[in-house]
């Protein structure tokens, strides 16, 4: 009987248990969790905190997902070290377990920049896991003035969380605009515009030099006083345990088409590889919980015998702030096609007679289109661009094309 091992405890992981149990019904499925909790849904640990889920609405797959897949869970447990010759994985525990076939789905971690005082405050916290949110919302009264450093996914979604949990708000970030991984001045603008509203202030092109306490030294020279911290400047890629054998890696672990790494029986997936990018022509990491699903999967299925592989590999974002939602994705490089309306904006990009990329504010109702666009590497020459533009529906795919992606009389 066969043994799997699976470091990590989130989509991925999931992905290759349904990959692995799609090919074998009966090998041994092993699962390290460094958190103690069942696999529930990161993304939405903010609205967790805003009361809009529950711990039970939060699980990604039911209660009862381990025991129908027998898969044995090792809860509260670390890796430390990979032994690919022996096939063995060493525990933070002084465990050590076989392996026919390894996953290594670790994700990412909190990236905290080293700076001066930061020893010194009291309350300090990250926004990764469901601990982090329930330990930061333990540390909020209705007096809390909370201070966050990075205006990126996880900061603003961690804002939004705890809007009605404190007094105050802001948010600084290095960069000049929020969002600024995804969204370039403009579109991130109309975000800005919209948060602030929601009463989040921001500091933007400016970044704590040190801390004094419960006081943050900008850079500018203003001075911000805060109860409460939480460092979102970003994450890194778990990748040491591959790295430190010999496993090639960048930013993530590499993979191939089949999430294989360089090394034998060793398979990655998730947040902490990278893989290729379709739309920008580069590696590159794609933290993407939808993805990390279907590479998980595509690991499980290869590690089990069967032949799976995802080569069309694109990023993608979504995220939305009190009814207003941002959708992206592929790259923004192309000739841009623009439209602008109340609160909100779309922009296509189009290069090689191919779509490349978009930013859709506030109208994104039928977004799949144009991803299936650019998934697909649809030829646009092939389809009625111009009405697509406008209006993202089916009809300008021609009947041909109907027939031949969606089966029967379309």
């Amino acid at each position: 009987m066969k043994q799997y091992l699976i470091i990590g405890n989130g989509a991925a992981a999931v992905g290759a248990i349904e990959g692995i149990r799609s090919v074998d019904k009966n090998g041994e499925i092993t699962v390290i969790s460094r958190e103690n909790h069942h696999v529930y849904a990161r993304p939405l640990i903010s609205y967790y905190l805003e009361g809009k889920t529950d711990l039970k609405h939060i699980l990604y797959r039911p209660s009862d997902f381990y025991e129908k897949n027998s898969v044995n869970v090792l809860y509260g447990e670390e890796a430390v070290s990979v032994d690919p010759d022996g096939k063995t994985v060493a525990l933070k525990s002084g465990k050590k377990l076989g392996y026919d076939s390894l996953c290594v789905a670790a994700g990412s971690a909190p990236f905290v920049p080293p700076t001066e005082g930061l020893g010194s405050v009291p309350s300090v916290h990250s926004f990764m896991t469901l601990d982090d949110a329930e330990t930061l919302k333990s540390s909020l009264t209705p007096d809390s003035r909370v201070l966050i450093v990075g205006a990126g996914l996880i900061g603003l979604k961690c804002a939004e969380g705890i809007l009605g949990l404190c007094k105050e708000i802001t948010v600084c970030d290095l960069a000049p605009r929020v969002l600024s991984s995804i969204l370039d001045s403009d579109c991130a603008a109309i975000m800005q515009t919209h948060l602030e509203k929601m009463g989040i202030k921001f500091l933007l092109g400016d970044t704590v030099e040190k801390f004094d306490g419960s006081t943050a030294h900008m850079k500018s020279g203003c001075k911000v006083g805060f109860d409460v911290l939480v460092m979102a400047v970003g994450v890194r890629a778990n990748i040491s345990l591959v790295k430190e054998i010999g496993g090639e890696c960048g930013r993530g672990i590499s993979v191939n088409e089949k999430m294989q790494t360089t090394l034998s029986d060793i398979y990655a997936a998730g947040d902490c590889t990278e893989s290729f990018d379709i739309t920008s022509g580069t590696r590159r990491v794609m933290a993407i919980m939808p993805l990390a699903y279907m590479q998980g999967h595509c690991a499980g299925v290869n590690m089990a015998g069967g032949t799976e592989s995802i080569e069309n590999a694109l990023p993608m974002n979504s995220i939305g702030f009190a009814g207003l939602h941002c959708l992206t994705a592929g790259s923004y490089d192309g000739e841009c096609y623009e439209e602008r309306f109340e609160d909100g904006i779309k922009r296509l990009y189009v290069k090689d007679n191919l779509l490349n990329g978009f930013i859709l504010i506030g109208k994104i109702d039928r977004a799949g289109i144009y991803t299936s666009l650019i998934r697909n590497r649809t030829p646009l020459d092939t389809v009625d661009f111009e009405l697509l533009k406008k209006f993202p529906a089916l009809a300008p795919f021609g009947r041909t094309y109907r027939s031949e992606k969606l089966g029967g009389e379309v």
